[in-house]
C-alpha cells in the first residue's frame, strides 16, 4: 500500500505526536520496538493443508462444574449465541469463584519462592494483586502425597512451632507484574541481586507449578479463630475471597478488596459503585468474588453509578430488619429452642472469629431444633418455618460500599454523605487511583493539583478535596486514610477498626493506577515516597477514643521527609507538564507545595488537641 521507509516514517511521527507530551523515554522506546519488529519480521510458508498435531486446550477444565463447562465456558470461547435460554440463570444471579477456571496463561514471567532466603512476613501475599501468591502454615502430615517440586520449610511463627510453611504461586493465574519481587525485604546473602522471590520464565514452570497448586489447595486452611488478624504474617494465611480478576497487572486497587475478604468475607455483602472495580468484579463470563469451602463468600452488587452508597445503605437497613425479626422469633419460640440456646444467640458479642464461629455453631443448632418442630406438626411451626428462612442474619453481617473517587468525590458525592450522617453501621471503601481510571483518566476532584489528566491538559489548577476532613466533621465517622505500600501494617489495622466500629467508617484507599504514568512493577515503593512528601498522609479518625477522653484523631506518619517535587516527578501526569507547559508546571509545583505544607500543619494542630482529657 506505502513503500516500507514511507510507512515507516509515517509511523514514528505518529509515535512522537502520540507519545510526545509522555516525555522522551516514552517515545524512544516506541520507536525501538518499531525497529525491533522490522527486524524479527520472518516470511511464514502457509502448506496447502494443516498438518498441525496440537490439541486446542478446552477454554475451561473438564473438572469444572457443569455450568462453567456448557455457560461460561461457551461464553469465553465466544460461542455463545450456542447457548439456549434454559441453561441461563432465571433470576440473574450468577455462580462465583469461576475466575479459577480461566486458567489465561497472561504472565510470561511468574514469582519463584526461595524458602531458604524467606522471612516469611507475609509482605508478597499481601501485595499480589490478582491474589495468586498464597501461604500456608500447617502439619507436616499433609506432605505424605506432595509432589516432588513442591517447597516447604519450618514455620518461623512460634505459635506455630513443628508446622511446615509455605508459599506458593498459582502460574497460570498470574500476570507477572513483579510488585511481588519488589516488596520483598529478604535479600539473598550469597546472590545479593536476589531475594526470596524472583522472577523466572513461566512456560518451564507451568506443568510442574499447575501440579504444585492443586497440591496447595488441598492443604486445610489454618483455624481462622486461632490466627492473630492484626500481625500480616498470620493473617495473610487467611484464604482471600476475591482472586484472579481481569485488573490490570500491578493493579492497586484490588489488594485492599482482597484484604476485606480476607478479614470478613465469609459474611460480607458488597454494594459496588460502576467503574474498574465493577468491570473486574462483575463482568461475565466469570466472576472474582469467590467462596470457601463451606460455600460462604461475599454477596456482591452493582446498581449505578451515582446511587451506590444508597444502594449500600438499603443493604444495612433491610439486614439490620431482618436480623431484628429474626430476634423477635427466637424470644418468641425460646421454650421450644430452649431456653439457653435462645439467650445464648441473643447475647452473642461477635466481636472476633472465635464469636462468629460460635455463633455459627449455635445457628446449626438453631435450625437442627426447628426443622424438629416444623416436623412434629405443632401450632408453632409458622413461627419455626420463618425463622427458618431468617437464621442466618442472627450471624452478624459486614456490609461495605465500594467505589473509586469518581463516584466518592464526586458523582455519588451526595448520596455518600447522605449515608455517613445516617449513623448506620457501614463500612465505606474508596479506591482512590485521583482519576476516572475506568472511563480513561479523566480528572476527579481527587485529582491533586498540577496532574495532567482527561480536563485538565494544562495541569489541575485546584487541590485535591480533602474527602476525610469532612466526613470527621460529623464527629461520629471513622475515617482512616491508608496506602499499603506506605505502611501495610496500619491498612490492616485501618480495615479491623473500621469494621468493629459500630458506625459509618470511611477508608481512603491510595491506589495507584497506569493513569499515573508509572512504573506499576515499582508502584508500592512509590506509594512509600507518596506519604514520606506528604502529599498522601496516614490517619485514623476514631470516635470510640473520645469515650476514654483521647483525641480521636492519630497521625499514624513523620514529618515529610523531602518536597513533593521528588515524588510528583517520578509520575508523567505531573512530568509532562514540564515540558508542555514549564512556567505553569513551576507555578503548580510551587502551589502544590505550599499545600501540603500547609495540610499538614493543620492536621498536626487537629491531632494535638488535648481538650478531651
Amino acid at each position: 500500500i506505502l513503500p516500507r521507509e514511507e510507512a515507516i516514517a509515517k509511523i514514528k511521527k505518529s509515535i512522537e505526536k502520540t507519545y510526545g507530551k509522555k516525555g522522551a523515554e516514552i517515545v524512544r522506546m516506541n520507536m525501538q520496538a518499531v525497529d525491533n519488529t522490522l527486524a524479527n519480521l520472518h516470511q511464514v510458508e502457509v502448506p496447502a493443508q494443516a498438518d498441525s498435531k496440537i490439541e486446542r486446550r478446552l477454554p475451561v477444565p473438564d473438572t469444572a462444574p457443569a455450568f462453567v463447562r456448557e455457560v461460561l465456558g461457551k461464553m469465553i470461547s465466544r460461542q455463545g449465541d450456542e447457548i439456549p435460554v434454559s441453561a441461563l440463570p432465571a433470576d440473574g444471579t450468577y455462580p462465583t469463584g469461576t475466575t479459577k477456571w480461566e486458567k489465561r496463561n497472561v504472565g510470561i514471567a511468574i514469582p519463584v519462592w526461595d524458602p531458604d532466603v524467606c522471612v516469611q512476613c507475609g509482605k508478597c501475599v499481601m501485595v499480589c494483586p490478582h491474589s495468586v501468591i498464597r501461604a500456608k502454615s500447617y502439619q507436616q502430615q499433609h506432605l505424605e502425597a506432595a509432589p516432588a517440586t513442591f517447597k516447604y520449610t519450618d514455620t518461623k511463627d512460634k505459635e506455630f512451632a513443628g508446622d511446615k510453611f509455605t508459599i506458593q504461586v498459582a502460574a497460570e493465574d498470574c500476570t507477572g507484574c513483579g510488585i511481588c519481587v519488589d516488596i520483598c525485604p529478604a535479600k539473598n546473602k550469597s546472590q545479593p541481586r536476589l531475594k526470596a522471590i524472583n522472577m523466572e520464565p513461566q512456560l518451564p514452570l507451568r506443568e510442574s507449578e499447575r501440579e504444585n497448586w492443586d497440591f496447595f489447595l488441598k492443604i486445610p486452611n489454618p483455624d481462622r479463630s486461632k490466627l492473630h488478624l492484626d500481625r500480616i504474617r498470620q493473617q495473610q494465611w487467611q484464604e482471600p475471597l476475591f482472586e484472579f480478576s481481569g485488573a490490570c497487572a500491578g493493579c492497586g486497587e484490588t489488594p485492599y478488596i482482597k484484604l476485606a475478604t480476607q478479614l470478613f468475607g465469609d459474611r460480607m455483602v458488597v454494594a459496588n459503585a460502576t467503574g474498574c472495580s465493577s468491570i473486574y468484579g462483575g463482568n461475565l463470563p466469570t466472576t472474582p468474588w469467590a467462596q470457601n469451602a463451606e460455600g460462604r463468600g461475599p454477596a456482591w452488587s452493582n446498581s449505578l453509578f451515582e446511587d451506590n452508597a444508597e444502594f449500600g445503605l438499603g443493604f444495612r437497613v433491610s439486614i439490620d430488619k431482618h436480623t431484628q425479626f429474626a430476634n423477635e422469633l427466637v424470644k418468641k419460640l425460646a421454650s421450644e429452642i430452649g431456653d439457653n440456646l435462645a439467650s445464648a444467640i441473643l447475647d452473642a458479642e461477635q466481636k472476633t472469629e472465635a464469636d462468629i464461629w460460635e455463633q455459627r455453631e449455635r445457628v446449626a443448632q438453631l435450625k437442627n431444633k426447628l426443622e424438629q418442630i416444623i416436623n412434629s406438626g405443632n401450632s408453632p411451626s409458622e413461627d419455626a418455618k420463618q425463622l427458618l428462612s431468617l437464621a442466618d442474619y442472627l450471624v452478624k453481617k459486614s456490609v461495605w460500599i465500594i467505589g473509586g473517587d469518581g463516584w466518592a468525590y464526586d458523582i455519588g458525592y451526595g448520596g455518600l454523605d447522605h449515608v455517613i450522617a445516617s449513623g448506620r453501621n457501614v463500612n465505606i471503601l474508596i479506591l482512590d487511583t485521583e482519576v476516572y481510571s475506568n472511563t480513561g483518566g479523566q480528572a476527579s476532584k481527587a485529582t491533586p493539583k498540577a496532574a495532567v489528566a482527561k480536563f485538565a491538559a494544562g495541569g489541575k489548577p485546584a487541590a485535591k478535596k480533602d474527602l476525610g476532613l469532612m466526613a470527621m466533621t460529623y464527629g461520629n465517622v471513622y475515617v482512616a486514610s491508608v496506602a499499603m505500600g506506605a505502611r501495610d501494617e496500619h491498612t490492616l489495622k485501618a480495615f479491623l477498626e473500621a469494621e468493629a466500629y459500630q458506625g459509618p467508617s470511611l477508608i481512603m484507599a491510595y491506589s495507584h493506577c497506569i493513569a499515573h504514568g508509572i512504573n506499576m512493577t515499582t508502584a508500592m515503593s512509590h506509594q512509600k515516597a507518596l506519604v514520606d512528601s506528604g502529599r498522601w498522609l496516614l490517619y485514623r479518625y476514631n470516635p470510640d477514643l473520645v469515650q476514654d477522653g483521647k483525641n480521636p484523631l492519630q497521625i499514624d506518619m513523620r514529618s515529610p521527609k523531602f518536597p513533593v517535587e521528588k515524588s510528583m516527578y517520578e509520575e508523567n501526569r505531573f512530568k509532562m507538564l514540564t515540558k508542555s507547559k514549564p512556567q505553569e508546571a513551576k507555578q503548580l509545583l510551587q502551589g502544590s507545595q505550599q499545600d501540603v505544607d500547609t495540610r499538614w500543619q493543620m492536621y498536626q494542630y487537629l491531632a494535638a488537641r488535648e481538650q478531651f482529657k
